[in-house]
């Protein structure tokens, strides 16, 4: 499986993988060395081993990388009696490995991703929570389809319009934060003695030796034969540089991400089906889009998939059950 990921790699993670492989190598050969005459013929991986291996081929993504290392966090060798402290403490050093090289993937995928995911379950779970609710009160086939497309539009429109909030307000915060490009043209001017330029950096949290230190090198800069530098350039805020995109971009997504999901719950009223039969099957179809999208954030954050997407169908069908049980207490209130 690491040679097949490292196919699909290149420079350093293609090293690191092949000598990953490398390591796997050795622990083969134990096990050929102890088994001797009676190793029998090649067996073919079991059917997880050769999934990754194929997955690896195809697609080589992070998701191939997560699974790898809650593999290698399964490994028997500290409680195989015939397997060395060595090839034990290796298997935990690849579980590291692969962790390390996985976090890559996970720091390279887009938020846009990651909002798509989010985006969509939250149309799901209050979408199907909304139809369930208003189903059980006992309104009509249509009431209830133009409940939730009232649903998905506001919820969709709702997200994108915080989206576009947050957005536009991150960026205004990291302008305010971003230091004025018209500083440069002052530093010919400062007093080189008394050195206030070290202020400015003792500001941005900077030891007052290496504030001075750094200012006197921004000073030499502009000294004859120095590379000018900007002073913007020399302050670094550890969150400049972070792609947060623009609002509209933002909201766009957001809206269609949660109306992707939102859509699903009142699917079976789109085709015709009424009372319970519309219930049970946006029931079925939410819950196996949960399943999804729980397996989707358990790989991200590199814990077992299973675990997630139970967890998200659970938190799912829970939201739904309460609205449900609200709708037949006011329906019978009501009626």
């Amino acid at each position: 499986m690491y040679r097949d990921l490292a196919g699909r790699r290149d420079g350093e993670e293609r090293d690191i993988l092949l000598a990953l492989a490398a390591a796997e190598g050795r622990h083969e050969a134990h096990w050929l060395a102890l088994l001797g005459d009676d190793v029998g013929k090649p067996r073919r991986g079991d059917l997880r081993t050769r999934t990754l291996g194929f997955l690896a081929r195809r697609f080589g993504s992070v998701f191939v990388l997560a699974l790898a290392q809650r593999a290698e966090s399964r490994s028997p060798y500290d409680k195989d009696v015939h397997a060395t402290d060595a090839m034990a403490a290796d298997e935990r050093i690849h579980e590291e490995v692969v962790r390390g090289l996985a976090a890559r993937g996970r720091n390279q995928l887009s938020g846009t991703f990651r909002a798509a995911v989010f985006g969509a379950n939250d149309g799901l779970v209050s979408n199907l929570a909304l139809v369930m609710g208003v189903s059980a009160a006992g309104l009509s086939n249509q009431a209830v389809f133009l409940t939730g497309i009232s649903g998905l539009l506001a919820g969709a429109l709702s997200m994108g319009a915080g989206e576009f909030v947050s957005v536009r307000s991150q960026r205004e915060l990291l302008e305010a934060s971003t230091p004025s490009a018209s500083t440069e043209s002052t530093l010919g001017d400062l007093d080189v003695d008394a050195n206030e330029l070290t202020l400015v950096y003792r500001a941005r949290g900077m030891a007052p030796a290496d504030a001075e230190a750094k200012a006197s090198r921004a000073f030499a800069a502009l000294s004859p034969g120095g590379s000018a530098r900007p002073i913007t350039a020399a302050i670094d805020l550890p969150n400049q540089h972070e792609e947060i995109g623009t609002g509209l971009g933002a909201a766009v997504s957001s809206f269609w991400f949660f109306a992707s999901g939102a859509i699903i719950p009142i699917i079976p009223y789109v085709i015709g089906l009424e009372g319970t039969a519309a219930v049970v099957v946006a029931s079925i179809l939410v819950g196996l889009a949960l399943l999804a999208t729980g397996s989707v954030v358990g790989l991200l954050s590199g814990a077992s998939p299973l675990k997630r997407a139970l967890r998200q169908l659970a938190i799912g069908f829970g939201a739904a059950g309460a609205t449900y049980l609200l709708g037949l207490a006011f329906g019978t209130t009501l009626g």
